[in-house]
């Protein structure tokens, strides 16, 4: 696999790590404004990396094949979203502050179902970056270098955050500052093995590529509207979380457009 390539699939796994490590630096578990600001701009990243850099070039790539250009966005789109739902119904897994597991009945721990909930999280954002380093691999002019970088940088930015929030509750519920460290890492390791497995499907089915780029946008969709907007707008403090999908809008929008 080509160096870049690999670079590109590794970025966000470096965001969720470098995350994770903040369990070495603070002393107690980040304050409720900070933290829906985070969750806020991370549904704001995946927003519009959903639409800037996987629906637009899904219905141009359908133009290219001359197919009904709405057809792959749509079908992958909604198929994406029942995937994660699916995935949501059926892995065990604890969302931040919340007591009640959802998924398949399970006696696991709650530190292994609260890893479970952010590697659900991460599962769409490794697809889509699988698919988009898919199409530069085999040349597609929609997509080009920068841009398939700037949606590998725009989505660990966002995973930066992610980290901290799963590790740093674990280790002010009394877990070691290496095995927090250890859990917010491993919740992170899915996205490399989703991009990889991406990327390998397309290589076996290059007319697929318009539905997986949708495919992976409708499960990013999915996570936004199910779980981070209802956690950044959850109590008090609702605008900060507001301002947060504001800013990772407009960051991840600049960065596509720009880069791209």
């Amino acid at each position: 696999m080509d160096k870049n390539v690999i670079l590109g699939v590794l970025i966000p796994f470096f965001g969720t790590t470098l995350g994770a490590g903040m369990v070495f630096f603070l002393k107690k578990r980040m304050g409720a404004k900070l933290e829906k600001s985070l969750l806020g701009f991370a549904a704001g990243v995946m927003i519009a990396a959903s639409v800037w850099s996987l629906l637009i070039p899904s219905i141009g790539m359908a133009e290219e094949q001359e197919v009904v250009p709405w057809v792959p966005a749509a079908a992958g789109f909604l198929l994406g979203v029942l995937f994660l739902l699916a995935l949501d119904m059926l892995i065990p897994h604890l969302h931040l502050d919340n007591e009640k597991p959802e998924g398949v009945k399970s006696s696991l721990k709650k530190s292994t179902m609260l890893m479970l909930a952010v590697t659900l999280h991460n599962i769409p954002e490794g697809m889509a970056v699988g698919v988009v380093f898919s199409g530069l691999l085999v040349q597609d002019a929609l997509i080009s270098a920068a841009g398939a970088f700037a949606l590998s940088i725009g989505i660990a930015i966002q995973n930066f955050p992610e980290g901290a929030i799963i590790s740093m509750p674990l280790k002010t519920g009394g877990m070691s500052g290496t095995k927090a460290f250890l859990y917010g890492t491993a919740s992170g390791v899915v996205e490399p093995i989703a991009a990889v497995a991406t990327i390998l499907l397309t290589g076996i089915i290059y007319p697929a590529l318009p539905y997986l780029l949708s495919f992976a946008a409708g499960a990013m969709i999915y996570v936004v509207v199910e779980e981070l907007i209802p956690e950044s707008q959850a109590g008090e403090n609702t605008d900060i979380g507001t301002i947060g999908v504001a800013l990772g809008f407009a960051l991840m929008m600049v960065l596509d457009v720009a880069l791209g």
